[in-house]
């Protein structure tokens, strides 16, 4: 196997209309990252290498771990699959959040009040409910987008992409690949993060698969006021993103798509008979 930092090149064997080759493939990497904070291990994701230290900080921010870019003295990458933070002076994680055992996924089995209200023990802040203002062409628009700026994606087929658009002008802002749907946000977060961009309550995300409750979550931590999804969401997901007044758009294709919550931001609609929805309440294949 010949690797290139993201992108593994790898020998298969290709059928095709009753025919068989021996040939070369390019998937995407997948390998542990393991972070650390002031010499303590925390985690251990398994990523797409690449933006590493921003996935590593955009994890420990939407975990609630850290809440300001001067927290943080050094980061440091030890090229063994190890990226170490030193905190500044006076800097110091809360030993409880610190040890506590990471829930905030889908396969917990924790129930979704919980889940709901540990994002305000951890300072999950609601949107502002009457802004930014959008066009649905520009959601529509979205996943196209996304879709000709994934760079690994062409060549893989195998990534999922988070990326960052300005609400006002429909701006890519940023855009980042992963083999886990959670770590290309976490890299998204982590770069605005280290930017010193939060909160980014002027901004849509756009997802390439379906939005789980994790993600909305990372995305309030971050101040995203609008979520749009070429996939579904789950019931927590919209639970959620109404609790905390976020839009969230799903099945994002072409012109269509559903609004689960916060419909009042998105303009330019013409209401048919049902006004709960943007489209019919499922799309062929769905």
């Amino acid at each position: 196997m010949e690797m290139h930092r993201n992108i593994a090149t790898l020998p298969v064997r290709r059928f095709a209309t009753g025919s068989a080759e021996d040939t070369q493939d390019l998937v995407a990497v997948e390998e542990p990252l393991q972070i650390s904070v002031d010499g303590r291990d925390l985690a251990i994701a398994m990523r797409t290498p690449g933006h590493d230290r921003d996935l590593a900080v955009g994890f420990l921010f939407t975990e609630g771990l850290l809440q300001r870019p001067e927290q943080i003295e050094a980061i440091a990458q030890d090229g063994k699959g190890g990226i170490h933070i030193t905190l500044a002076a006076g800097s110091r994680l809360d030993p409880e959040r610190f040890a506590r055992n990471f829930y905030l996924t889908s396969s917990c089995g924790v129930c979704g009040k919980a889940s709901i209200d540990a994002l305000r023990r951890l300072g999950c802040p609601d949107t502002a409910r009457d802004r930014p203002r959008i066009e649905a062409a520009l959601i529509s628009s979205l996943p196209d987008r996304l879709r000709t700026a994934q760079p690994v994606f062409d060549r893989t087929g195998g990534l999922h992409a988070a990326g960052l658009f300005d609400a006002a002008s429909g701006e890519l802002l940023l855009l980042r690949e992963d083999v886990g749907r959670h770590n290309a946000l976490d890299k998204v977060v982590g770069a605005a993060f280290l930017g010193k961009l939060l909160p980014l309550d002027r901004s849509i995300l756009c997802l390439s698969g379906r939005i789980s409750f994790e993600l909305v979550q990372k995305a309030l931590m971050a101040g995203i006021p609008i979520v749009a999804a070429v996939g579904a969401p789950s019931s927590l997901a919209v639970e959620t993103a109404r609790r905390f007044g976020m839009t969230l758009a799903g099945f994002v294709r072409g012109t269509r798509f559903n609004v689960y919550s916060g419909a009042s931001r998105v303009q330019g609609l013409v209401h048919a008979a049902s006004a709960a929805s943007l489209a019919e309440p499922g799309l062929p294949g769905q």
